[in-house]
C-alpha cells in the first residue's frame, strides 16, 4: 500500500496533502473569480452586470451542495475503509459516488433550467438585474454534470496520496477559463453569456482529466464498471456524513438568497453587488484554511482507520493553530486594505465608497470562523456525522439568516446584513471548536488500544 498516512511526521503528511489542494481550489476560484473580475470591468453595464452574477451565486451554491453531500460524504469512509485496508468496499464507494454524482446533476439541471425566471425573481432580482443573471445562468447551468463530476471526485484522487495530479484537474480547467474568458467577453463581444461558456467548458476539460485518472492504472482504486450501480447500503452512510458539506453549502445558498432579497430592500441592486465582491473576498482569504482542514481530513480518516488515535490528535492541533493565526492575518489584510480588495472586482465608484465598510464589518473577527473549519473538518473525518450536521445548520440556519432579516428591522440599517456574519463565526465557530474538543480530541487523547472505542 502506498502513501500510508500513519507513517512519517503527521504534520508533513497534512501539509504534503493541504498545498498541492489549496492551490487545486485556488485554482478552482479561477472559474468564477476571473468571471467576476473582467464582469466587473465591462464597459457600459456599471455595478449591473455583477449585481446579475451575485443573483446567480445561490443556484451555483446548490450545485455545490449536492456535490458536496455525496463527495465529503463517500471520500471519508473511502480513507476510512483504504485505511483498514478493505480495497473492495473502497472502489465500491467510489462507484457509488460517480452514479450520484450524475444522477442528481441531471435532476437539477432539469429543474433549474425550466423554473430560473421565477427562482431568480425570488432571489431579489430587478428588471434590470435580471437580463444578466439569465444570461449568465442559463448557459452555466448546461456545464452542471461536468463541474459535480470533477469536483466531487477529484476528493478520491487526494484520498489516495494523489493531491498534486487533484491539482492538475482544476488547473487544466482553469487555465482553459482564462484563456477563453477575456476571447469570449470582449472579442465575441458576448458579455456574460460569453463568461458561462468558458466556465462550461473548462468544467468539461477538467470532468474528462479526472475520469481518465480514476479509471487509469496509477491509481490503486479505480472506477469499475461493476461497481457503477449505486449501492444503497453504502448510501445509507454516505449521505449522513456528506450531510455536514451539504447543509454547509445549502445553508450558504439560504444565507445567499436571504442576503440579496433584504439587500434589495433596504439598498438596491448597488448593495447586492457589493454582496457579490464580498462573497469574492470571502472565498480568496478563506482558501488557505479550507485548503489545510480539508487536506487534514484523508490523514485524519487513514490513522483513525488504522488506530493511531495519538497521530489523529497531533493532526487536530496542527489544523487548528495554523488556521487560527492564518485568519488573525487575513483580518489585518482586510483592516488595512479594503479598496484594494474591492478594486479588482470593480472600478464603480459608489461601490468601492459604500463597499469598504460594508467589508470591515463583514470580516469583523473574522478568525473566529477558524474555529468552525477546524472542528467541523474533525468531526467529518471521523465520521460524526450528526455533530458536524448540527453544527453547520447552527452557523448559517440559526444565526446568519434569522439575524440577516432581523438587525436591519432593529435600526442597524443595511449595516444590520453585513454584521449578521461575524456574529455567526463567533457563536457558531466556537460552539463547534468547544465541543469537538471535549466530546472527540479529549476521549482520543485517552484511547490506548484497538479495544477501546467510541460511539458518533
Amino acid at each position: 500500500m502506498t502513501n500510508d498516512f500513519s507513517r512519517g511526521k503527521v504534520w508533513h503528511n497534512i501539509i504534503s496533502q493541504s498545498i498541492p489542494l489549496m492551490l487545486a481550489q485556488l485554482v478552482q476560484l479561477l472559474y468564477n473569480v476571473v468571471d467576476r473580475i473582467y464582469i466587473g470591468h465591462l464597459p457600459g453595464a456599471d455595478s449591473l452586470a455583477l449585481t446579475g452574477i451575485g443573483l446567480a451565486f445561490p443556484l451555483t451554491t446548490l450545485v455545490a451542495a449536492f456535490t458536496f453531500l455525496f463527495s465529503t460524504g463517500g471520500t471519508p469512509l473511502f480513507s476510512i475503509s483504504r485505511g483498514a485496508r478493505q480495497e473492495d468496499r473502497a472502489e465500491k464507494i467510489l462507484g457509488s459516488v460517480f452514479s450520484l454524482l450524475l444522477l442528481s446533476s441531471l435532476v437539477i439541471l432539469l429543474f433549474c433550467y425550466l423554473l430560473r425566471r421565477p427562482i431568480l425573481y425570488l432571489f431579489g432580482a430587478s428588471d434590470a438585474s435580471y437580463v444578466y443573471a439569465d444570461a449568465y445562468l442559463k448557459i452555466y447551468l448546461l456545464g452542471t454534470s461536468f463541474s459535480m463530476l470533477s469536483t466531487g471526485l477529484n476528493g478520491f484522487i487526494n484520498a489516495q496520496g494523489f493531491p498534486k495530479m487533484g491539482m492538475m484537474t482544476t488547473l487544466l480547467g482553469a487555465l482553459l477559463n482564462l484563456i477563453l474568458d477575456p476571447l469570449f467577453i470582449f472579442c465575441f463581444r458576448m458579455g456574460v453569456a460569453g463568461a458561462a461558456l468558458a466556465t462550461v467548458l473548462s468544467q468539461i476539460a477538467s470532468c474528462i482529466w479526472v475520469l481518465r485518472f480514476l479509471t487509469g492504472k496509477k491509481v490503486e482504486l479505480r472506477i469499475k464498471r461493476q461497481n457503477l450501480k449505486i449501492d444503497l447500503k453504502l448510501t445509507r452512510e454516505i449521505i449522513p456524513l456528506g450531510m455536514s458539506g451539504f447543509i454547509m453549502q445549502a445553508t450558504n445558498c439560504l444565507v445567499q438568497v436571504v442576503c440579496n432579497a433584504t439587500l434589495k430592500i433596504y439598498g438596491g441592486d448597488l448593495y447586492v453587488g457589493i454582496m457579490t465582491v464580498i462573497n469574492s473576498v470571502r472565498e480568496i482569504l478563506s482558501l488557505p484554511v479550507s485548503g489545510l482542514t480539508s487536506g487534514s481530513q484523508p490523514v485524519l480518516g487513514y490513522n483513525y482507520g488504522a488506530k493511531q488515535y495519538e497521530r489523529v490528535c497531533q493532526g487536530i492541533r496542527f489544523t487548528s493553530v495554523i488556521g487560527i493565526l492564518y485568519t488573525l492575518a487575513a483580518w489585518f489584510i482586510v483592516i488595512c486594505s479594503p479598496h484594494f480588495l474591492l478594486s479588482i472586482f470593480t472600478t464603480d465608484a459608489a461601490m468601492l465608497e459604500a463597499g469598504a465598510d460594508a467589508l470591515r464589518l463583514y470580516f469583523f473577527g473574522f478568525f473566529f470562523m477558524a474555529f468552525q473549519f477546524c472542528g467541523q473538518s474533525s468531526f467529518t473525518a471521523l465520521g460524526y456525522s450528526k455533530q458536524a450536521i448540527f453544527f453547520s445548520l447552527l452557523r448559517k440556519a440559526v444565526i446568519v439568516a434569522p439575524l440577516t432579516i432581523l438587525l436591519p428591522r432593529l435600526g442597524f440599517g443595511v449595516d444590520g446584513i453585513f454584521l449578521a456574519e461575524p456574529i455567526s463565526n463567533a457563536i457558531g465557530g466556537l460552539a463547534c471548536f468547544i465541543t469537538m474538543y471535549f466530546t472527540l480530541y479529549r476521549k482520543l487523547k485517552k484511547m490506548q488500544g484497538p479495544s477501546i472505542s467510541f460511539e458518533n
